[in-house]
């Protein structure tokens, strides 16, 4: 064995990088298999109570099953159950990147104004029937949740560029931006109609339960979207964990690969909210899990942040189910009851320790 100090053989240092890997590959692979039986547990959970079996038979073989199953956990409860997994999985990929690039380890859709941003757009289409981009009126809810978002994102990355502006002061800019648009919501809450007010509550409390497959299907697509293209981009990514002169040493260009992720987390965090609401904390916690995991590698730490925030809100949903029998708990209270004592010990062991 070689002695303090000196450099390990080149043979013995990959044998132990490729333990290290498979080490992680193994804990990627097993974060899989705790989120193919939440999933399953959430299907089987409900105002009307299946066993597992029976989930899986209806799910293996669904002309077998009777008729009301077959309908419960394909049309009900399948949409919501998968809605948790990719709604988690792209706020926790949003998080890992928005930490990433911003080197604060705070930093997340939620607790950077994003979310609150996407919720205002998306409010300003049902109150006020505002499109902010008019070609599309169809479609004005997301996208107007999607352009907020990106406002947001370019006023946190402005500032995270100028001199002098610290790990703290984005922090207090991004508290800043969620306290105005939530006070841009109230307003628009006082003003809206019966019906308008009711949608709009039901997006600051965060819900699961109006979930379809149209809505699974274009969260998903997103995610799709996203996630090959961080992994493009893996390396770069990983450099810049190592500083921006590092980085730029390594022929990383810093300033274009911060707007790139800023406008792919903006996507990620917008459309989500557009659909179930302000999920809190899912985006910060999830990565946080993940690195203590897997450590900072991209390769890594991208699959392993993805999975972390889609197990995380999967199991939410579960626990949503459980507190109280007969009713479902709106999932962003639940994510905020775990994310809160969370976000605390992050905050006091940054200043034990730089990040």
């Amino acid at each position: 064995m070689a002695a303090l100090g000196e450099t390990l053989p080149a043979a013995e240092g990959r044998a132990l990088y490729r333990a290290l890997a498979f080490r992680r590959i193994l804990l990627i692979c097993g974060m899989v298999v705790a989120l193919a039986l939440s999933v399953a547990f959430d299907m089987a959970l409900g105002p009307a109570r299946y066993t597992l079996s029976q989930v899986l038979l209806a799910l293996w073989d669904a002309a077998s099953v009777d008729q009301q199953l077959r309908v419960v956990i394909w049309d009900i409860r399948m949409p919501i159950a998968l809605m948790a997994v990719t709604v988690g999985a792209c706020l926790s990929l949003a998080g890992a990147q928005m930490q990433t690039i911003l080197a604060n380890p705070l930093a997340s859709p939620f607790t950077l104004g994003i979310s609150a941003a996407a919720g205002f757009g998306a409010a300003l289409a049902l109150v006020g029937g505002i499109a902010i981009f008019p070609a599309a009126v169809q479609y004005m809810v997301p996208i107007n949740a999607f352009l907020m978002a990106m406002l947001a994102s370019l006023f946190i990355y402005g500032a995270s560029t100028l001199r002098g502006v610290t790990v703290e002061t984005i922090v207090l800019l991004g508290i800043a931006l969620v306290f105005t648009f939530n006070a841009a919501l109230a307003l628009l809450e006082y003003l809206a109609s019966e019906q308008a007010l009711a949608a709009v509550v039901f997006w600051t409390m965060g819900s699961l339960t109006k979930a379809t497959w149209t809505k699974v299907a274009v969260t998903a697509a997103v995610l799709a979207f996203a996630t090959p293209l961080f992994m493009r981009r893996a390396w770069a990514l990983t450099a810049l964990r190592l500083g921006d002169e590092k980085a730029a040493s390594f022929g990383v260009n810093i300033r274009r690969l911060r707007l790139e992720t800023l406008m792919l987390v903006s996507l990620l965090a917008a459309i989500p909210v557009s659909f179930v609401g302000t999920i809190g904390f899912v985006g910060l916690v999830g990565p946080h899990i993940a690195r203590m995991l897997v450590g900072e590698d991209q390769r890594f730490f991208l699959p392993a942040s993805v999975l972390c925030g889609a197990l995380l809100l999967s199991t939410t949903s579960v626990v949503s189910k459980i507190l109280i029998p007969g009713a479902i708990l709106p999932i962003g209270v639940i994510t905020a009851l775990v994310g809160v004592p969370f976000f605390f010990s992050l905050i006091f062991s940054s200043r034990r320790r730089s990040w």
